[in-house]
């Protein structure tokens, strides 16, 4: 599993966003990015990381900023869950495991004794030039979007 860290180039990748339609962090370039990994779409802390992300969105793109959501959902989930929470960012579905994969949040988790595969939640902060800048791996749900501008001012 690879750690990506500050400075670390970006790594690229292609999957299918809520819509069916392929997204490319590419397509991204020469805009700064909040690459944010989640666990599962509806549950209360993705819930209320996402919901963030979205009550903060304006503010976050007058700053520069494009959100990116991504889990191992798959395209239909992620619509539902856009729909009912009215997300206006990209959420990207990685149900082949390749791009949490990449970006080494998919990890051994334990709960209550048990262990197993799952994504860790975790933010990066990737530049124009598709260099990460920071990464955020104690995330905190309901204040995720502060945390990014703390970081960035």
């Amino acid at each position: 599993m690879t750690t990506l860290k500050e400075g670390d180039k970006a790594p690229a990748f292609t999957a299918k966003d809520q819509n069916g339609k392929e997204v490319s962090l590419a397509d991204y370039k020469g805009k700064n990015v909040i690459l944010y990994f989640y666990p599962k779409d509806d549950t209360p802390g993705c819930t209320a990381e996402s919901c963030d992300f979205r009550d903060n969105y304006q503010s976050l793109l007058s700053k520069g900023f494009e959100v990116i959501g991504v889990s191992t959902d798959d395209e239909k989930s992620h619509k539902k869950f856009e729909t009912k929470y009215s997300l206006p960012f990209t959420l990207i579905a990685d149900n082949e495991l390749k791009i949490v994969e990449t970006y080494g949040v998919w990890v051994e988790k334990n709960m209550y004794g048990k262990k197993y595969m799952g994504t860790a939640r975790t933010t990066f902060i990737i530049d124009a030039e598709g260099v990460i800048t920071h990464v955020i791996s104690k995330v905190d749900t309901k204040a995720s979007s502060q945390q990014v501008l703390d970081l960035v001012k």
